[in-house]
């Protein structure tokens, strides 16, 4: 095997390993006059992870549970996120109750590009408002720096995409970005406790804001 085809296939190894999914689809490239083919350019795999579910009903404000827009949220971003060319799993796609340890384990034996938690807040306080986003400071200062880049990017696409107030970038120790071992944030989409966000999260338009702005700011992030 000659230096080029060690290095072709060098460098496919390294991308399945960062979570590529490579493709059975090939193109054609030449070298010392010869046509060679080699696998297309491989697409990021996104992990989208549902808060709550099942027993775990999240935050509720009589019958409006957190568990439920969480997911229909992560459906409706695996949606816009698919129409740019990623390709994305679920921690859960129902109803149903998945351990903070079985969301890291989801998310490390799949090996994606990055971890997206979705969750909606909760306050005592009913004029709380806005949508924050925690990464977590890790001792591995790589994944640290892309998780904080990875947070900022969302946040100011899901801010141009709805409007709502920015409560910023901060650091959190969630398990589910703790223990996971990519690039990994957890979003608070606004507050159930808020009267005129409880309102907005109750339609299917305002999530859809929330889920594009997701999507475009995984483009951003993955594309800078």
């Amino acid at each position: 095997m000659n230096r080029f085809f060690l290095s072709v296939f060098f460098l496919f190894f390294s991308l399945q390993l960062k979570g590529f999914e490579i493709l059975p689809e090939t193109v054609t490239i030449y070298s010392h006059h010869k046509e060679i083919a080699i696998p297309h350019l491989p697409k990021p795999l996104v992990i989208l992870d549902p808060g709550h579910g099942g027993t775990d009903e999240g935050a509720k404000v009589r019958r409006f549970l957190e568990k439920q827009i969480t997911l229909k949220t992560c459906f409706l971003a695996k949606r816009h996120l698919e129409s740019l060319g990623y390709k994305v799993i679920l921690t859960r796609s129902k109803d149903t109750y998945l351990s903070l340890a079985q969301r890291v384990v989801i998310g490390n034996r799949r090996r994606p590009s990055i971890f997206i938690s979705v969750h909606f807040n909760a306050s005592i306080s009913p004029s709380a408002r806005g949508i924050e986003i925690f990464y977590h400071n890790s001792k591995d200062k790589s994944r640290t720096l892309f998780s904080k880049k990875l947070a900022n990017c969302i946040l100011f696409e899901l801010c141009d995409q709805t409007t709502a107030h920015s409560r910023g970038v901060k650091q959190g120790k969630f398990q589910v970005i703790r223990d996971t071992q990519v690039p990994s944030i957890l979003v608070e989409g606004g507050f159930l406790t808020n009267i005129e966000e409880r309102n907005l999260l109750k339609t299917n338009q305002y999530l859809n804001k929330i889920a594009k702005g997701i999507a475009q700011g995984v483009e951003k992030y993955l594309k800078s």
